[in-house]
């Protein structure tokens, strides 16, 4: 069995990670943010308060995620293996994870954790370009991801598009506030013995061969 949690923070590649290994292993990747819209989606009761709370700026309540993540690991396509992506953020949702994980005997096996200093990850982040029509992503820091004329896609030839929020200063305070608010739950399952620290600064493929031989 090959049930993980994923632990990163921003531009450290976790979804890249997830998507490897859900494709590698044929396990789930589950999102809890992934899980609330869907939710919305439906347009149930649950999901109107969701949407709801979201407009408004609330955070969703501990029991509704733990709901939505019950039902979802209690899906056929979890039972070979699943990917938590954002879930547990504290020490609070870690300890209801495991409660919830011993009832339906599917417990973590690996916590991976995806370290990366914050000048790498800035310039993945600051640097990222992205076409909206094909989805494809450049970096103007990297020379293997820049587009071969400044600003425009290779494949599309238009504008490429740069999120608001990636500059400098909102980066550095997201990263760091990410890093301070996971440092206990970085101790909590250290001390349980199921973290393991992947250096995810050099490539996503030196970072995946990492990974695999932790599966291993």
């Amino acid at each position: 069995m090959r049930n993980i949690v994923f632990i990163a923070p921003p531009a450290a590649g976790k979804g890249t990670q997830a998507n490897i290994l859900k494709e590698n292993y044929n396990i789930a990747h589950i999102s809890t943010g992934d899980l609330l819209r869907e939710e919305v989606k439906k347009e149930s009761l649950l999901g109107k308060q969701i949407e709801d709370k979201m407009k408004s700026g609330q955070l969703i309540e501990d029991e509704i995620v733990t709901e939505l993540l019950e039902n979802r690991l209690m899906q056929d396509d979890t039972n070979n293996g699943y990917i938590l992506d954002g879930y547990p953020r504290n020490i609070k949702q870690a300890k209801i994870l495991e409660e919830l994980l011993e009832k339906i005997n599917k417990p973590i096996d690996h916590v991976i954790f995806l370290e990366i200093d914050e000048e790498e990850a800035m310039k993945r982040a600051c640097g990222r370009l992205t076409c909206d029509k094909c989805g494809k992503i450049y970096n103007i820091y990297f020379d293997e991801m820049k587009p071969k004329k400044e600003n425009i896609c290779d494949d599309c030839n238009i504008s490429l598009t740069h999120r608001a929020d990636d500059n400098e200063e909102s980066f550095k305070k997201r990263f760091r506030t990410y890093m301070e608010s996971t440092k206990p739950l970085i101790d909590f399952y250290q001390n349980k013995g199921l973290l393991n620290v992947v250096d995810s600064s050099i490539n996503k493929e030196h970072t995946s061969k990492q990974i695999k031989k932790i599966l291993k």
